[in-house]
């Protein structure tokens, strides 16, 4: 189990820049799966050791101790799926999707998968079918619109009104579609070059990452996730949005275990030379956002590194920073869609359905991914100087999934028991860190602060 949980990790591992020989000082415990036909379970259990790992690696650059890393299978099942877990005082989890959000039937026979869990995507989606904006459509008269167009049609109809949505592939469809084509010549991870800087090494710690300061500007799930990673190693994570942006509260708590929160207003010139007065004092720069939005706003990775010589940016996206959607806009659940992993099947009143993966697994994997590239960003300017930039994507990772094969009867498969992994923080029931080094056990300093409650600044 162990032997074969380092071969999948090989691949990201590799891609970030890692000696290989390293991943011998990861070991795997435990039972767990992940109902699927996919081998989600190992992706959940080689990522988050692979980041695991790297935090520990790092660790010893610091004069910590010999690198190793373990992690149980069961708990990262538990990981992939913590936004189901979190709750507060008692309440159960918040609703996961928007009563509009899902997949349609189409004219051609196809399926189109609408997100509409922000409103301005609802109505952008609603106006593409033609219907007024606001939460009171139903459902059925969405369905019944929906019936009337091909699926591509609708989709580019939608992205065309500035919504988010998806229509429904074969592999063998994305395989051959352009963006498809460059997704498969991309890397998992890519870790480059920015510019030149000093050597500065970090100094001996008390925890992998401790000192290291982070700028999470991501939203949603995979941002966040590489984010809360960072934290449970003891990086000074500050949170940046904007209060004017749309969120999914119940994600924002789940997702800021052990960060601060401020709001910095990007559309200001005031508020861009606050965030350039934080950049100027940061070590990583974790940005998810549409490619190029943040560079139009003059925070590019070029620009970055200008500003703060040694800096790590990382970006991710939906679709790859290569190819004819590498501007588009997408969620995990658009992307399962849209490659072909979400499968069709007829279900037993004879309609056809689509069935999707247990866990948001593109976007949990690659945000754990992403604090690998992070931490090996770090690692290189610990070694050599210089700044690096880093990119995933969440259609690279499905990917690593599908290249990794398909379990036999993996749907019958049964999910661990979550309750060994739960932690109460407070009045907060989440699911703990998963993962260990050698000499420390990832945890959180702080519970999920609401957004916006802190000041922009490092000064805690």
């Amino acid at each position: 189990m162990t032997s074969d949980i380092r071969e999948v990790a090989r691949e990201p591992w590799a891609a970030a820049g890692f000696d290989p020989d390293r991943l011998d000082a990861l070991d795997v415990t435990g039972e767990g799966n992940l109902p699927s036909a996919y081998r989600v379970i190992d992706l959940a259990t080689a990522s988050i050791g692979a980041a695991s790992l790297a935090a520990s690696v790092l660790w010893e650059d610091r004069g910590g101790p010999p690198a190793h890393a373990d992690v149980d299978r069961g708990h990262a099942a538990a990981a992939f799926l913590s936004e189901r877990y979190y709750s507060e005082a008692g309440e159960p989890p918040a609703a996961q999707w928007a009563p509009l959000s899902g997949d349609y039937a189409t004219a051609d026979g196809r399926f189109v998968r609408i997100h509409a869990n922000f409103d301005h995507h609802r109505d952008a989606a609603l106006a593409a079918l033609g219907m007024p904006p606001g939460p009171d459509t139903p459902r059925e008269a969405v369905e019944t619109a929906v019936a009337g167009f091909d699926a591509e049609q609708l989709v580019e109809e939608i992205i065309a009104q500035g919504g988010a949505a998806s229509s429904w592939r074969t592999p063998e469809e994305w395989h051959a579609h352009p963006q498809g084509e460059a997704v498969g010549q991309t890397p998992l991870i890519t870790v480059s070059p920015l510019g030149d800087a000093p050597l500065a090494a970090l100094p001996r710690s008390e925890a992998p990452l401790e000192g290291v300061r982070v700028l999470d500007l991501s939203r949603v799930l995979a941002g966040p996730v590489c984010g809360r990673f960072l934290a449970a190693y003891g990086a000074d994570v500050l949170r940046v949005s904007g209060s004017h942006l749309p969120t999914f509260e119940a994600l924002d708590r789940d997702t800021g275990m052990g960060k601060r929160s401020c709001f910095i207003d990007l559309r200001s010139e005031d508020g861009q030379e606050t965030l350039r007065d934080l950049v100027r004092d940061a070590d990583v720069f974790v940005q998810a956002y549409r490619p190029g939005s943040l560079g139009a706003r003059g925070f590019s990775a070029k620009e970055l590194a200008a500003i703060r010589p040694g800096i790590v940016v990382v970006e991710l996206s939906a679709y790859g920073h290569l190819g004819p959607w590498s501007g588009r806009r997408g969620f995990d659940s658009l992307v399962q869609m849209a490659s072909g992993i979400v499968a069709t099947e007829t279900a037993e009143d004879g309609h056809a359905r689509t069935r999707s993966l247990p866990a948001q697994a593109l976007d949990h994997g690659t945000g754990y991914l992403a604090a690998l590239g992070a931490i090996a960003g770090l690692h290189r300017r610990q070694q050599e100087g210089g700044s690096w930039h880093v990119q995933v994507a969440l259609a690279r990772t499905g990917k690593w999934l599908e290249d990794l094969g398909h379990v036999e009867r993996g749907q019958q498969a049964v999910a661990p028991d979550a309750a060994p992994y739960l932690q109460q923080t407070g009045d907060i029931t989440h699911v703990a860190p998963p993962g260990r080094v050698e000499g420390y056990t990832p945890r959180w300093s702080r519970p999920a602060p609401v957004m916006g409650e802190h000041a922009p600044t490092w000064d805690d």
